[in-house]
């Protein structure tokens, strides 16, 4: 077996779990959706039928007060609506557990009713709390122990109660938080008191046969947060209390340190896991950016934990599970952590999904059905949209062949995957060469065809999908030996002088300053760099992980100045969950971050602006060019004048800041079409 720790079943006592693999909980909006149980329904089954040992679902509020959208479970008539989801799970896979996580908003919530231990509002909510009185406190110690036995009425088999995030549990936690002066507040003890009277009552609602999870915050990377002690002082709490399983949690959404974007190295925080694994008795979960196979099993055989939770690789590809029992994970579309479509998606209120698979929660709706009569297809471009599309037509059973100019796949991801904190992308551009080949897609690399040829070998259908081309400005000066286009940057940083003026703060032009900022080994590929530049302590574990701990990030060998030209503030297009961590790391290298300027000339001396009327020049070696993209869809328009059966996707569709998200999503509604 590839795989003999991961693929272990593990014994609870009253019931056993198939395996240590856990589709971890995460909000998918289809919670609110029309049918959303229906489609919950659906959702969950596929990965439960895949293999996986448990599915945690998305947050439930156990009352109104707690709800961070209209997902609430406190009566007989919403446990049935559950049923739905239970019945669909076992059904798919008798084997698998799946557990409702019930989750308290408190300071958090998105209702006008929403509470706290101390009425202190959150730095990144609007919305003040109330503070909870003593009977308060009491209902919601109910309340929760009342959904747990309304999730088990609707068939779950366990819950998993958060106590971590800066919700509701986790603010009685803190001291930051929790000023109250009765017995729940004050010393630790009695700060904890809250999570254990949960935990006491949930137990005794549902009787010894239900599994109850308890999310342990075991660095909440909170300044003047829990100390190891108190972690450690919690979590045998809470096991002495009836819950059957600890999973961690690492961070407050509030927090300045990432946990799950690209940039962090995989399994970062499995040795935390590790370390409070040796303090308890029962199985401990341990999560974030784990998202192979391999490095599961690594995770596991260090003895880090009993249990592996990946949420978004299942997002990412609902059979990770079925690939991993069969051996076939290098066919597995990996989670590149670029949280585009699921947690950007999730903060916005929108529907999540993920970026590599639109399938994900669109499962009702999206499917890739055999074809009756196969087609004689072409596509032009091997970038994410052209190997979307390519890929898909001809697992449905099309012939494909597909042309790319370059000597190799991945278009834009090739640009990307140079970027330090996304050599994850490299992971996308595999799979597609591993489905190209299980598929039987006739790959033409170095190859860039005209109207005229691809005419010529009589193709029922044509898809282009060649991308854009970088847009160069109107401005006097912009041929001058020191400007330099983006992709040159990227593949050539050592061209780059010593003082350098990116003109555009889009996506690109932020990666292009953290390219080029950036010394020494990538974050996301060795945790001790990751640690120092977010000022995180791992060895000793001060009060929140981060506690008297200066970030240091290396200084950038060059002199940055990154400009654009709307009034915006520079980076608030970038992505909801990730776009700071982007800012923030940029800052600390002190590259300096321009707004509302107007370019006027390039010259020897560097680029000249205006800003607030007032000329200004910006005196560097290099200019690099990040002001957008046109697409390149001339071929589409020669095909359609000659009268071709022919689509366009992806950047020659839309080049508008190089959307991978749109191009593989068109992409794959297209060849699920054709």
């Amino acid at each position: 077996m590839k795989y003999p720790r991961l693929l272990e079943p593990l014994d609870l006592g009253f019931t056993q779990l198939a395996n240590r693999a856990i589709m971890g909980s995460m909000h998918t909006g289809l919670e609110e959706a029309d049918n959303g149980f229906e489609r919950m329904a659906v959702f969950f089954a596929e990965r439960a039928a895949a293999g996986v040992g448990m599915i945690i679902t998305g947050g439930i509020s156990p009352n109104v007060e707690g709800r961070l959208d209209k997902s609430k479970l406190s009566t007989v008539e919403e446990a049935q609506q559950h049923q739905i989801i239970t019945r669909a799970v076992h059904e798919a896979n008798p084997e698998a557990k799946i557990c409702l996580q019930i989750l308290h908003g408190g300071p958090l919530a998105h209702t006008t009713k929403l509470v706290s231990p101390s009425g202190i509002r959150s730095r990144i909510s609007p919305l003040q709390p109330a503070e909870l009185d003593a009977d308060g406190v009491e209902r919601h110690i109910n309340d929760h122990a009342n959904c747990a036995a309304m999730a088990q009425m609707a068939g779950y088999d366990g819950v998993e109660i958060i106590g971590s995030a800066g919700y509701l549990i986790s603010t009685f936690l803190v001291e930051k938080t929790n000023r109250r002066s009765d017995q729940y507040g004050g010393c630790f003890e009695n700060r904890m008191r809250f999570a254990v009277e949960i935990v006491k009552r949930s137990r005794a609602a549902v009787g010894p046969d239900f599994i109850i999870a308890f999310r342990v915050p075991a660095m909440d990377m909170l300044q003047g947060g829990l100390h190891w002690n108190e972690i450690v002082t919690l979590a045998k709490a809470v096991e002495a209390a009836g819950a059957t399983i600890i999973s961690t949690h690492f961070t407050w959404h509030e927090s300045a340190v990432p946990t799950i974007t690209t940039r962090v190295p995989r399994a970062a925080f499995a040795p935390v896991t590790g370390r409070l694994r040796e303090h308890v008795n029962v199985p401990v979960i341990t999560s974030n950016r784990i998202n192979l196979p391999s490095v599961a099993e690594e995770v596991l055989e260090e003895g880090y934990a009993d249990l592996v939770s990946m949420a978004r690789p299942m997002l990412a590809d609902s059979q990770f599970m079925r690939k991993t029992l069969e051996g076939r994970d290098e066919e597995i579309n990996i989670c590149i952590a670029c949280n585009q479509a699921c947690l950007d998606n999730a903060v916005k209120g929108e529907m999540v999904s993920c970026l590599v698979n639109p399938r994900a929660c669109h499962e009702t709706l999206l499917n890739y059905s055999p074809v009756t009569t196969p087609k004689n297809l072409a596509v032009v471009g091997a970038g994410p949209a052209g190997l979307a599309f390519a890929t898909t037509a001809a697992e449905r059973g099309h012939q494909v062949t597909l042309f790319e100019a370059d000597s190799e796949i991945g278009g834009q991801f090739n640009l990307a995957k140079r970027i330090p904190g996304k050599e994850e992308y490299q992971g996308t551009v595999s799979y597609y060469q591993r489905m190209i080949e299980k598929f039987n897609v006739d790959l033409r690399l170095n190859q860039r065809v005209s109207c005229e040829t691809l005419l010529a070998e009589n193709f029922d259908h044509i898809v282009v999908a060649t991308g854009i081309s970088p847009r160069t400005p109107d401005l006097p000066g912009v041929d001058h030996p020191k400007v330099m286009g983006y992709i040159e940057a990227i593949h050539h940083p050592e061209k780059v002088g010593k003082r350098v003026a990116v003109m555009g703060a889009g996506g690109i032009g932020f990666d292009v300053s953290e390219l080029i900022s950036h010394s020494g080994v990538s974050a996301s590929l060795d945790r001790d760099v990751f640690a120092r530049e977010w000022g995180i302590d791992f060895d000793n574990h001060p009060p929140g992980g981060v506690t008297g701990v200066e970030p240091f990030m290396a200084p950038s060998p060059r002199e940055i100045t990154l400009l654009q030209r709307k009034q915006t503030s520079v980076g608030k297009g970038l992505g909801k969950t990730s776009g700071w961590a982007h800012k923030m790391a940029l800052k600390r290298r002190h590259v300096k971050m321009l707004n509302a300027v107007s370019y006027e000339k390039i010259d020897d001396a560097g680029l000249h602006i205006l800003r607030d009327g007032q000329p200004e020049l910006i005196e560097a070696d290099t200019i690099i060019l990040c002001t957008g993209q046109e697409p390149d869809n001339a071929l589409f328009l020669a095909l359609q004048t000659a009268g071709a059966s022919c689509d366009v996707i992806g950047g020659a569709f839309e080049a508008s800041e190089l959307d991978a998200k749109r191009a593989i999503k068109q992409a794959c509604y297209l060849a699920a079409e054709i």
